[in-house]
């Protein structure tokens, strides 16, 4: 082995001297010919040498093929089918806003300003549940109807109290008409008149009372129509029965009970037949939640809570790079907590995902102080280069490398002081991509 490894070097110093002297050049021709290897060109003066040299530099084993250009340095040749498949994405460089951000730890919960309670409002039954945990629900929807003796008793008031009116109205119109003629005395006339006054005050209370209950103002006023009677007069002397014998009104026990918000009913506390708002029976049937809005609750340290203003913008995120989403300060306690001497600081952030769920944990981070800068840069878009801190710039053949000047920073992007023009499109993510198909690419430069 070693022997076979020698051979080459000795013809190679026996080519080096045949081409001083000719002799020794052909008789090293023939062990050429013994390795199966041909012979290097024989060196002349004449012009006829294969490998001249420019300032002591031989180019015969390094020429260039013909044609052949060399790769300008810091470019990274990629077609825009390959910057896809290597999920490089571009964004223009411009003014933006530098932040100082807080983080806090949080807990989400429900935007009490969008919780609501349905309620019984008066003693009774439950007949039915319309709603099941998780169903979606309107404003103003018929959730769930009890039956109460309560609702029946101020029903029946209130169509004794509105018939009670109606013959008042027709005895004040008949003394009206004899006080007139002068057949009836004024004293008459002023009693069917308080009658009637009072007649009215009745059914006016009797209203308010069903609206107190929570009856419709629909339901009442199908009270106050006049039902059709149970049998036809045909005689004259008994028409004067006509409106006052009526036929009977069904359901008035029935009493719905409707969600006072949209939103989903997220608990239920009572199951069909079950008694209702007496004395130590439930009085609420159903919680209903809005919960495109959440609340996150802050514990805020008394060091840090100087730097917490209500307006402020905050950015959630689980901890664990998932999506993240915003939203902003609405309420900042005065006061601290005895034990953790913190303060109580709530965010109102959008949900209209419903990623956020009441009772889980989320890491908060508060925007305390803000600084707009000419040109902001993610910071995931700057490479380390041999020492330099390097960008790269989208050109019409890929990317050029382009060292910069950085200036003030955040957690998330830095200030542009020297190297780039507002405008200019940068890789910024897996810029690491083009660092390292650059120095693939300078390495085989080299070689």
């Amino acid at each position: 082995m070693f022997r076979f490894l020698a051979l080459p070097a000795v013809l190679a110093a026996g080519v080096a001297v045949g081409a001083l002297v000719p002799e020794v050049y052909d008789g090293t021709k023939a062990l050429w010919a013994a390795t199966g290897l041909d012979a290097p060109a024989k060196s002349t003066t004449e012009g006829g040498n294969a490998g001249h040299s420019h300032g002591g530099h031989s180019h015969g084993a390094h020429a260039h093929g013909e044609g052949e250009k060399e790769r300008p340095e810091g470019v990274v040749t990629l077609s825009p089918e390959q910057i896809t498949a290597a999920k490089i994405t571009v964004a223009p460089v411009d003014k933006g806003i530098l932040s100082r951000k807080l983080t806090v730890p949080g807990t989400v919960a429900p935007d009490a300003e969008r919780v609501a309670r349905v309620a019984a409002k008066v003693i009774g039954t439950v007949a039915e549940l319309r709603k099941r945990l998780g169903d979606t629900v309107e404003k103003g929807e018929v959730v769930a109807v009890l039956d109460s003796r309560e609702v029946a008793d101020a029903k029946n008031d209130y169509i004794a109290a509105h018939v009670g009116r109606e013959l008042q109205e027709t005895l004040f119109e008949r003394d009206h008409t004899l006080r007139d003629k002068g057949i009836s005395a004024e004293q008459v006339f002023l009693k069917a008149r308080t009658a009637l006054i009072e007649a009215r005050l009745k059914v006016d209370l009797a209203r308010q009372k069903l609206s107190a209950l929570g009856v419709p103002d629909a339901e009442v006023a199908k009270l106050a129509e006049a039902p059709n009677p149970t049998k036809k007069f045909v005689s004259v002397e008994d028409e004067h029965m006509a409106g006052l014998d009526r036929a009977p009104m069904l359901g008035l026990q029935r009493y719905e009970l409707r969600a006072p918000i949209s939103g989903r009913v997220i608990e239920r506390r009572v199951d069909v037949g079950a008694p209702v708002n007496d004395e130590g029976q439930e009085k609420e049937i159903y919680t209903i939640a809005d919960l495109s809005w959440v609340w996150v609750e802050l514990a805020v340290p008394t060091g840090d809570l100087s730097a917490i203003m209500e307006g402020q913008a905050v950015t959630l995120g689980t901890g664990d790079d998932k999506a993240t989403t915003t939203g902003k300060i609405v309420f900042v306690s005065p006061m601290l907590d005895a034990q953790t001497r913190t303060a109580k600081v709530i965010a109102s952030v959008k949900n209209e995902t419903m990623a956020w769920r009441p009772g889980s944990y989320a890491t908060v981070q508060v925007a305390v102080e803000q600084e707009s800068v000419s040109l902001r840069l993610p910071r995931s878009a700057l490479q380390n280069v041999e020492g330099e801190q390097v960008v790269f710039v989208r050109t019409k053949d890929g990317f050029e490398k382009r060292e910069v000047v950085t200036g003030k920073g955040d957690a998330e992007a830095v200030e542009v002081v020297f190297g780039l023009d507002a405008g200019e499109e940068v890789a910024v993510t897996n810029a690491f991509v083009l660092k390292a198909e650059l120095g693939k690419a300078e390495a085989e430069h080299e070689h």
